[in-house]
């Protein structure tokens, strides 16, 4: 018995190369399509300096979760086109909105945006007259923005940036379409977002405020069921189960859905940007959502009291809009807390 009898053939060996090559080729494929990433999206990229726009150009911090870095995306695309300049993004920001939205804006590289000389610039959470005439030629805009007076003149474009993908729409429609077959008549749905979290902590020790309570849900809730027939109320937060024990669901018109989980909103923003009308707490998150769904609003109003650091930064006429409807908020634990 020699060698040759148990070496397999060159074909042999050829054809299980292959076909682990084509094994490994479609493995890697299916994970790849499970898992979008966010340069599965698209955004021009911006590499070598010697590519800038010679008159500068304009950029934004990327801080923040979703409601922040879409605030901080339409101040930077009103800003820029106000100012005359071209607007590029972070890639970090395209990480966070791309997989969700249809976003325009150009990408800058990291590696080139470490090796320009911005110039930063703060800007306060409302707009200023200044900020028409901003200085400077390669300018990093600073800050936490989120306010309509920024680009509610650029409504239909800024609605445009933010329309959701075909997939996280469809989604979004299909569980609405479900609850829709449920009444025999078309339902109104409005979505509620319950922001909790850090701000359960944060608003009483920092902020002398509050967060909405059980109080506020029911009336928001009654104020819909007052006007509307068929109100049907999409609940999302943060924190699901304080909402199954705090808000009354017995009338049947109330469906709890959000998933919440931080690490991946798409699928609660997209059901409160896709339902008719929209009850919210505090949070750019909700604003957003609220902003996007169009409709009626009812938002948590005079949360903080008088005296509170919060209103430094925060101007609630800047950030709720004229027509919105404001319920006041209960402020007798933030008293409370103020006089311990």
């Amino acid at each position: 018995m020699g060698f040759r009898a148990t070496c397999p053939s060159f074909s042999t060996i050829y054809f299980l190369f292959i076909l682990l090559v084509a094994s490994t080729i479609f493995h890697c494929h299916h994970r790849l399509a499970l898992v979008p990433a966010p340069w599965a999206y698209s955004g021009r990229v911006v590499l070598p300096p010697r590519h800038l726009p010679p008159g500068g150009m304009f950029t934004i911090n990327a801080k923040g979760r979703l409601g922040n870095q879409m605030g901080e995306y339409a101040t930077l695309y009103a800003l820029a086109k106000m100012n005359g300049r071209p607007a590029f993004i972070p890639a970090q920001m395209h990480g966070m909105l791309a997989p969700i939205f249809r976003i325009s804006l150009p990408v800058l590289h990291g590696t080139t945006a470490n090796r320009i000389p911005w110039q930063n610039y703060h800007l306060n959470d409302w707009m200023e007259e200044r900020y028409r005439h901003i200085p400077g030629e390669y300018v990093r805009l600073t800050g936490y923005p989120c306010s309509w007076t920024f680009y509610h003149h650029l409504r239909d474009e800024i609605l445009r940036e933010f329309t959701l993908h075909d997939h996280v729409r469809e989604d979004a429609q299909r569980f609405l379409r479900g609850l829709q077959a449920k009444w025999a008549r078309r339902a109104t749905f409005v979505g509620v977002h319950v922001r909790r979290g850090d701000y359960v902590r944060v608003m009483p020790r920092v902020w002398k405020g509050v967060v909405a309570d059980r109080g506020y849900l029911r009336r928001a809730l009654d104020w819909f069921r007052a006007r509307y027939r068929r109100p049907v109320f999409v609940i999302t937060s943060d924190d699901m189960a304080w909402c199954r024990e705090n808000i009354n669901a017995s009338r049947g018109d109330v469906v709890f859905a959000g998933n919440g989980l931080r690490g991946s909103p798409a699928r609660d923003f997209a059901l409160l940007s896709q339902c008719n009308h929209t009850i919210i707490t505090v949070g750019t998150f909700g604003i957003w959502a609220a902003y996007l769904a169009g409709g009626d609003t009812v938002y948590l109003a005079n949360y903080t009291l008088p005296d509170s650091p919060f209103l430094w930064i925060f101007k609630p006429q800047a950030a709720f809009l004229p027509q919105w409807v404001g319920i006041a908020a209960d402020l007798g634990q933030a008293g409370e807390n103020s006089r311990s």
